[in-house]
């Protein structure tokens, strides 16, 4: 039986919960590609939430894992113009229990938010505007706009960690019932 499985097989997301379930002393990782249920470019925290939740899910029911991990980025487009890059970590435990958190956030470029609005995707959008190649893949979009301060696959583990940290303290955490902010 697989400890944790990722709903992704993207080398990022794999490595920042390989690293955060390690601290878990939980090892065994399997990595299960699964769709998100929303649309290529998630737009607003809920659906990017949901995208994240629907991995989550797919990934343990799919393995048969204790703990299904979802990691899922999205856009924030605000009325002003601007958008906003988010992502939100969520992880499901064999028990019912579902646990998430916000990545860090942060504006994107005025070039990259006018091709969001008309519908573009921002992995793509990332590689036209700064040269690389599956940008998503590696240094991500906020590795690259941080001139590689926060690569993208330490920005899931700032996530992700936030996520299972009633999985760190249970005893801090036991009477929120289910852990999800849900009654």
């Amino acid at each position: 039986m697989w400890d944790v499985a990722v709903g992704s097989t993207n080398p990022t997301k794999v490595g920042a919960v390989r690293v955060v379930f390690s601290r878990l002393e939980l090892p065994r990782l399997a990595m299960v590609a699964v769709p998100s249920g929303v649309r290529e470019q998630p737009l607003g925290i809920a659906e990017t939430r949901a995208g994240a939740e629907n991995r989550a899910h797919r990934a343990r029911t799919t393995s048969g894992a204790r703990y299904g991990v979802g990691l899922e980025g999205g856009v924030d487009l605000w009325p002003d113009g601007s958008a906003w890059l988010t992502g939100v970590a969520a992880v499901e435990t064999d028990d019912g229990r579902l646990l998430w958190a916000l990545g860090p956030q942060m504006r994107l470029p005025p070039p990259a938010a006018e091709a969001l609005a008309a519908g573009g995707e921002l992995g793509p959008i990332i590689d036209g505007l700064s040269g690389l190649q599956e940008a998503k893949a590696g240094i991500g979009a906020i590795g690259w706009l941080t001139g590689g301060l926060v690569p993208r696959q330490q920005s899931w583990i700032v996530a992700l960690a936030c996520a299972v940290a009633p999985l760190f303290h249970p005893d801090l955490y036991a009477q929120e019932g289910r852990g999800d902010g849900r009654p």
